[in-house]
C-alpha cells in the first residue's frame, strides 16, 4: 500500500530516467535524448495515479522535472563515468545473525574510481532543502555497498537537481558506529512488531507517516489503482493533501 503524492511523483519520474543509464554502457548512455525518457516516465504518474488533483498543479511539478532533465543533460558529472551496478535487485545483507535482522535497500548510483578501484555512492534528491544530518541515510548507504559488494567505498556525495549543477560533498560514516546506530534502531522496530505496540515517537496524534496511512484504514483515501515497484501495490490518494502551493514539504529522497 502507498500513498502517492506529487512530490513522490516527481521524484520517481526523475529517478526512472537516471537510473534507466545505470544499466547502459558510458558510450551508450545519452543516445536516447533524455526528455523522451522524461516523457514516457511521467505517462506513469500523470492524474490521479500520481496524486495529481488538478492540471495545474501536475503541470508545475512536471516543469520541475523537466528542469530537473536539463540540468543532468547540460552537466552530466559523473553520469558519464564508469559506474558499479549490484547484481541484486534489492542489495542485501545480514546486519544481525542473533537478531535474524536483515538490512535491504537500493542505492541511487555507485561511481566507479579506476585510480582507486574503489566506489563514490551517489544519491539524486529533488528537495528544496538538504538533507537532515541526523538522517540514517547515509550510514544505511555506506553498510550495504560495504557489504554488498567487493570494492572499498572512498566517498558519498547528494546531488541536488533542483538547485547545484555539481554534487555536494559528505562526510563519509563510521562503518562501526553506523552499523550499531541502526541495529539499535532495527531492534527497536522488531520488538515493536513482535509485541504489536506501535507507540508513534510524536505522541498520540500521530506523525506525517503514520496519518495519511490511518487515513486509509478509516476509509478517508481514495483509491485510484496499482502500481508502485513490480506493479503490485495499491495506490491511494488523500484529497486535498496537495493544495498546489510549494512549500519547503514538497520534496522526496531521491
Amino acid at each position: 500500500m502507498q500513498i502517492v503524492s506529487p512530490p513522490l511523483s516527481l521524484g520517481q519520474a526523475v529517478h526512472e530516467v537516471i537510473e534507466s543509464l545505470s544499466v547502459l554502457p558510458t558510450d551508450q548512455r545519452f543516445n536516447e535524448p533524455l526528455f523522451t525518457k522524461f516523457e514516457r516516465a511521467w505517462k506513469k504518474v500523470s492524474g490521479r495515479m500520481g496524486g495529481f488533483q488538478d492540471g495545474e498543479t501536475e503541470a508545475r511539478y512536471k516543469s520541475r522535472g523537466e528542469a530537473m532533465i536539463k540540468r543532468v543533460a547540460a552537466h552530466p558529472g559523473p553520469l558519464v563515468n564508469k559506474s558499479i551496478k549490484i547484481k541484486e535487485d534489492l542489495p542485501q545483507f545480514m546486519l544481525s545473525e542473533e537478531d535474524n535482522i536483515m538490512l535491504c535497500g537500493k542505492i541511487d548510483w555507485l561511481e566507479y574510481l579506476p585510480e582507486t578501484d574503489s566506489v563514490h555512492i551517489i544519491d539524486f534528491k529533488t528537495s528544496r532543502s538538504e538533507e537532515d544530518p541526523e538522517s540514517l541515510q547515509l550510514p544505511i548507504y555506506h553498510l550495504l555497498v560495504h557489504y554488498c559488494q567487493k570494492r572499498k567505498v572512498e566517498k558519498a556525495s547528494y546531488w541536488y537537481l533542483e538547485m547545484n549543477d555539481e554534487l555536494t560533498p559528505k562526510v563519509l560514516p563510521d562503518l562501526i558506529q553506523a552499523q550499531e546506530k541502526v541495529l539499535k534502531l532495527a531492534k527497536q522496530v522488531k520488538l515493536a512488531r513482535q509485541f504489536e505496540r506501535f507507540k508513534c515517537p510524536e505522541g498520540p496524534n500521530g506523525c506525517r507517516y503514520c496519518c495519511p496511512l490511518e487515513k486509509v484504514i478509516r476509509g478517508e483515501a481514495v483509491y485510484v489503482g496499482v502500481g508502485g515497484l513490480g506493479g503490485k501495490t495499491d495506490l491511494y490518494i488523500i484529497e486535498s493533501s496537495y493544495s498546489g502551493k510549494p512549500t519547503d514539504d514538497d520534496s522526496v529522497l531521491l
